[in-house]
């Protein structure tokens, strides 16, 4: 703490010596131009000015000097950081002298100077090229010694390409030039807009547009592209990054459009390009003010909250201010690493961590009565498809088995609304794991009919870098030099990030009046084998050369394509247009009740026969499909 004061100390020290060393300089530059207006005024021959002159010279600098300096600093013209002088400055400068004219006026009258009308004019223009050539030529010097300092060589920089030429690009550009501890040299911009190109941004040239990149990378030598272009679509986001990729350049890009606004453009905020930016599909818009509304001042449950889906539900739910948050896990390590980072962040939270099963009817049911709360985020549940084939079983007790005692449970303390985190494997299901999770879809729809409670579900496709999933097992098998293991070279998947499958499970909470299962409008699949190649050329490696993939057979229960919604759901729109809702199935609900009680049953049992039993209750699940093929 003390070398902390003491480092802030010492930056206030340099910034004051620095603001009095300029206000010393203005002061010499405002008596330097009026004698330079006088001199001119009898053509520099100095013994040639009249008495009068150089009297009223002297009488009348110490007020020009008091105002000019009071003016500057009012307008905070000792505050900039000159190095990063633009536009900003130069206006505020035009101000203060704007606001001199009156000023000095009022002194002439005021002193009665009799002084040549050259004078005046003269020195005022001096004294604005004086004021404007201090400050900018800072900037200047400072760049020009940049490149002198020794082992400053261009060759041994990086050698940037700007894709964008607006404000994000300029912003970096002007940043890239100025700071010399970041070693690089923006060498050229690309701009689609065909009126930019051989015009110049910051001293950089606009040399082309996004056709133009490959050819542009090698005629400038470039070993970096920064995507400075926060505002654009997905699908035009991925079609100038994979462009770039091809390239073999390191890739960053400007996280969002939030940071223009802002004002924190700047190259600590760049990060580099992942797999998220090629998706090439518009992140999922929510109203966050009506999720706030629906959360603020509610007890809110999340089961399986240490997870990849639970704990993005934890921290969203956090920032919305709820009277108390709880969460339910099985797994210490998961609920306590959440908790850590919730507390953490939030030190005002009303946070309580419960380890449990859903399995527990008492646990579960003791929770739920102790603290009553309004809404539940159902996301515990066996998720791994291949593990769940080889242990059918548990599939259905934790997923099945476990969703119905507290879907039970919240209907019978009043809960006010329940929300199943689903999956789009649960369309005509060809694995247990996926046919689990559409029993647990029509327990949600059948607790819905029977109770006060606002039973809903959630359905969407693969998370990127959920616990499991692909991407974290790309990476690491790049990591560790390859190969890189794809099941089947045509096999599809939808893919959305985790913050935006939690955005769907919020709005879902509040659009929810019951029975609905709510979908989101992916885009278009990825297919798995660009996804590994498109990692691989991220990391800087050729695929199949330097990264070899691997084919190696669908895995049992896995299918090629994921759908979204069965048939006979249909499809209905929300007020968020990637937002959809399937309309419930019909069923007898009394005759699916003895269908649970005798998989709860036989589950317990160990059954041999237990995707059997499912298969009769879910007609859609076809579990000897050969490898899953449909």
């Amino acid at each position: 703490m003390k070398e902390e004061r003491e480092e802030w100390e010492k930056k206030d020290y340099i910034w004051i010596k620095r603001a009095i060393i300029l206000l010393f300089l203005d002061m010499i530059s405002i008596l330097a131009s009026y004698l330079a207006a006088l001199l001119l005024r009898f053509d520099f021959v100095f013994s040639s000015i009249p008495r009068e002159y150089i009297a009223g010279y002297c009488w009348s600098m110490p007020y020009w000097v008091i105002v000019t300096i009071v003016v500057f600093y009012g307008l905070r013209l000792y505050h900039s950081i000159w190095r990063f002088a633009g536009m900003d400055e130069a206006k505020r400068i035009v101000q203060a002298y704007i606001i001199l004219v009156f000023l000095y006026g009022a002194g002439i009258l005021v002193m009665n100077l009799h002084m040549p009308k050259s004078y005046y004019f003269v020195g005022y223009v001096f004294s604005i090229i004086l004021t404007m050539g201090l400050r900018f030529s800072y900037r200047l010097i400072r760049s020009y010694l940049n490149g002198k300092i020794p082992g400053n060589d261009s060759n041994a920089l990086d050698r940037v390409m700007i894709i964008g030429a607006g404000q994000a690009g300029q912003a970096l550009i002007k940043e890239m030039q100025t700071n010399s501890r970041l070693h690089v040299k923006v060498c050229c911009v690309i701009d689609d807009n065909p009126n930019k190109k051989g015009r110049m941004l910051e001293g950089v040239p606009i040399v082309g547009n996004r056709y133009d990149i490959i050819e542009k990378v090698k005629e400038y030598e470039i070993n970096r592209i920064v995507y400075a272009i926060p505002a654009t679509t997905g699908e035009n986001r991925k079609a100038i990054l994979n462009i770039c990729k091809s390239t073999g350049c390191k890739m960053q890009t400007v996280p969002g459009t939030y940071q223009i606004l802002s004002g924190e453009v700047s190259v600590t905020k760049l990060r580099d390009v992942e797999i998220t930016d090629l998706l090439g599909r518009a992140q999922v818009k929510v109203n966050n003010s009506e999720i706030l509304h629906t959360l603020k001042n509610k007890v809110v449950m999340v089961t399986g909250g240490g997870g990849s889906i639970g704990s993005e539900l934890c921290r969203q739910i956090a920032r919305s201010e709820p009277r108390i948050l709880i969460i339910f896990d099985i797994y210490e390590n998961n609920a306590y690493a959440i908790q850590q980072e919730l507390k953490r962040k939030y030190p005002h939270l009303n946070l309580v961590t419960l380890i449990g099963s859903v399995r527990n009817t008492r646990r579960v049911d003791s929770v739920i009565e102790k603290y009553r709360p309004d809404i539940i985020f159902h996301a515990a549940a066996h998720k791994h498809v291949p593990l769940m084939e080889d242990s059918p079983n548990e599939a259905i007790k934790n997923n099945v088995e476990g969703t119905y005692k507290v879907a039970q449970s919240a209907a019978r303390w009043g809960v006010k609304k329940f929300v199943l985190i689903s999956t789009d494997k649960a369309v005509n299901p060809t694995n247990i794991m996926g046919a689990s999770k559409r029993l647990c879809e029509m327990v949600v729809q059948m607790m819905n009919r029977q109770s006060e409670t606002d039973f809903v579900a959630v359905r969407f496709g693969n998370v990127l870098g959920s616990n499991g999933s692909v991407i974290p097992l790309f990476k690491k098998q790049i990591a560790e030099g390859g190969p890189v293991t794809v099941t089947d070279k045509r096999i599809i998947r939808y893919f959305m990030t985790i913050p935006e499958a939690v955005s769907l499970v919020l709005q879902a909470a509040y659009y929810a009046h019951g029975g609905e299962i709510f979908v989101l409008d992916m885009g278009e699949p990825v297919k798995i084998d660009d996804l590994a190649r498109n990692m691989i050329r991220l990391s800087g490696f050729v695929p199949d050369e330097d990264i070899k993939i691997e084919y190696t057979g669908l895995r049992p229960g896995e299918k090629l394509y994921e759908e979204l919604l069965m048939d006979e759901e249909g499809m209905q729109e929300t007020e968020n247009k990637l937002i959809f809702i399937g309309k419930p199935i019909e069923m007898d609900d009394e005759d699916f009740k003895q269908k649970l009680q005798l998989l709860d049953k036989e589950s317990r049992s160990e059954s041999g026969r237990i995707k059997e039993i499912v298969a009769e209750i879910v007609p859609t699940y076809h579990p000897d499909l050969e490898h899953g093929l449909h």
